[in-house]
């Protein structure tokens, strides 16, 4: 079974919904109680026990640049785009750079809270299998979700994820901005500006999609008001 040695954070997007809070910066320099959204990130994939990591960038990315040559704890490798190519086609594009074995995902907004003694990343590297599965996805139950309004975005039927296809469902899952994937997803997928859903809904027909669901507290930061929501939690 291949392991996962390797991480990847998704920071070229502005975060245009966060309005006022990008105009200076990039969303993964926003701060929520005193901490940048991607040091948040580099924490967790540090506990986990991996030191290589590509950041890709885009908007104010120097900026995000300037701000990780001040750590030295992981090895950071920059994936450049001259337009935010999304999260298909920012992980397609920077695929040159990584090695060809498993990596995690990580959005840049994602902010999420472990039980204490416990490790997300860590949990979803030892349920990994390559085996079974080309993608992974981190399933976030609705209850533990804080500063979204959604349906959700997963059910899990017969022990395989499902994704909500309708306006009118519930799903009881959200999908967490997390994942592990195996490069050999993107072996026929497009160069380009794209995003991951649909590559979601191909693993998922053909019965190679995983998921793990995180029994921490986890929260939006994708706007002004989710923010705070999550400024007044990590405060404390």
């Amino acid at each position: 079974m291949e392991q996962v040695t390797q991480a990847f954070i998704l920071a070229a997007g502005r975060g245009k919904r966060m309005q006022h809070l990008t105009d200076d910066k990039p969303k993964p320099l926003v701060q929520v109680a005193g901490k940048c959204l991607i040091d948040y990130n580099i924490d967790h994939i540090k506990q986990a026990g991996i030191k290589d990591c590509v950041v890709n960038l885009c908007y104010k990315g120097e900026m995000i640049r300037t701000h990780l040559a001040e750590r030295r704890d992981l090895n950071f490798i920059f994936s450049e785009e001259e337009e935010a190519l999304e999260t298909g086609g920012g992980i397609k594009h920077a695929l040159p750079k990584m090695k060809r074995s498993p990596f995690l995902v990580i959005n840049s907004d994602a902010l999420w809270a472990d039980e204490k003694g416990s490790c997300l990343l860590e949990e979803m590297i030892r349920a990994w299998d390559s085996d079974k599965y080309d993608m992974m996805l981190m399933l976030q139950p609705l209850s533990l979700a804080y500063g979204v309004s959604a349906n959700g975005d997963y059910s899990v039927i017969d022990g395989k994820p499902i994704r909500r296809r309708d306006k009118e469902t519930q799903a009881p899952y959200l999908y967490g901005g997390v994942l592990i994937c195996h490069p050999k997803v993107f072996d026929n997928e497009p160069e380009g500006r794209y995003w991951l859903i649909d590559i979601f809904d191909r693993l998922q027909a053909e019965g190679r999609l995983g998921y793990y669901i995180h029994d921490g507290k986890w929260f939006h930061v994708g706007d002004p008001q989710a923010t705070q929501i999550a400024e007044d939690y990590f405060s404390k």
